[in-house]
């Protein structure tokens, strides 16, 4: 990294905005009777999931994409509600516009999160995180958690890490410092199962990590090594980017232990799709499907990823990519797999990668 990028990276004053619980809180908000109790919002079926559960029935296990039968096992209690796209969204634009009062750099990840370049103001991003915060709340009766960062990797990690309704900063000083006390399962694409190996190998801080060459770390760890060697440094040049638009979705589960059966990988798959379905719903029922995608990760950590254009969701394709990939492996144990679906892009570009 040079001395400008550095610098650039230093003065950048990037906010991660993440609403708590935000269908569940929209739910409360609307009904009052429901405040202290558990409540899940989802599909009522035996094959139903949950989009979302707010604090008290999290306190029980219950979690987001959670099939609903599982979460009245660890809550019989739990109040289930039916999701309201419409008035999430309509919500959604609220806070959007609340946004827009602050800057036009704005890049949404769903309808309750988003990243705000707020490096043009002179004010401190943590006041300006404050009021957007307060102002959130005022308007809406939401509240929103916050994460304060010269990037975008340190401001979502930061965001999580006074919800609900609080913020943190990490300042351009604190970085390295942030960074090298944050467990290594804090990051993107490690996984349980990952940070439980590297932990074992005494990798339990990003700090521990430090010590390793990038060619060390690609050698341990495949192509994402490389990107992990610039993750635990925190080191993220990516701009926040207005006219963002989303090129795939996808859910993936990394193995507590490795699978050797299809047969297991298949069960698997099933809530991967239920996953994704409940997703697509909630978040991108506008967007038109290109292809679905089964992705897979070996013991080894080698990857291989399986397409077939389609334009809706159909299980038997999956469960064929599944077969593909899987034969791929020549017996290797799977260490993680996912599945996904691209969307057509409505600016016909050509190369789209999965998320």
């Amino acid at each position: 990294m040079n001395g400008d990028s550095a610098s650039h990276q230093d003065q950048r004053k990037i906010v991660h905005v993440d609403l708590d619980c935000f269908y569940a809180a929209i739910e409360e908000r609307d009904h009052p009777e429901l405040r202290g109790k558990p409540v899940g919002v989802g599909g009522s079926s035996g094959r139903g999931v949950l989009t979302t559960a707010n604090y008290k029935a999290r306190e029980y296990g219950c979690r987001s994409a959670m099939p609903v039968f599982k979460a009245k096992q660890l809550c019989p209690q739990i109040i289930l509600m039916p999701v309201r796209f419409d008035v999430y969204r309509a919500e959604s634009a609220k806070i959007r516009a609340i946004f827009g009062r602050f800057t036009d750099k704005i890049e949404p990840l769903s309808l309750d999160e988003a990243y705000l370049d707020l490096s043009h103001w002179k004010t401190s991003a943590a006041t300006l995180a404050r009021e957007i915060r307060s102002q959130i709340e005022e308007e809406t009766g939401l509240t929103a958690s916050a994460g304060i960062a010269p990037n975008k990797l340190i401001a979502k990690i930061a965001s999580d890490w006074h919800k609900p309704n609080g913020q943190f900063e990490v300042r351009a000083d604190e970085c390295a410092d942030f960074m090298a006390a944050l467990p290594v399962g804090k990051l993107w694409g490690v996984g349980k199962k990952g940070a439980e190996k590297l932990t074992k190998r005494g990798f339990v801080t990003c700090g521990d990590l430090l010590a390793l060459s990038k060619f060390e770390m690609a050698d341990q760890f495949g192509r994402f090594g490389v990107e992990l060697y610039d993750q635990i440094r925190g080191i993220d040049h990516r701009e926040v980017k207005p006219n963002r638009i989303r090129k795939s979705l996808s859910s993936e589960t990394t193995f507590r232990e490795n699978i050797g059966s299809l047969d297991t990988l298949r069960r698997r798959l099933t809530s991967l799709i239920d996953e994704i379905q409940v997703s697509l719903a909630a978040k991108h029922s506008d967007r038109e499907i290109r292809s679905l995608v089964v992705k897979m990760k070996f013991e080894d950590f080698t990857r291989t990823t399986a397409e077939r254009a389609n334009s809706t969701i159909e299980r038997s394709i999956y469960d064929e990519l599944l077969t593909e990939a899987w034969g791929r492996g020549e017996g290797k144990a799977v260490r993680l797999i996912g599945a996904g679906v691209r969307f057509v892009d409505p600016k016909n570009e050509a190369q789209l990668e999965l998320l």
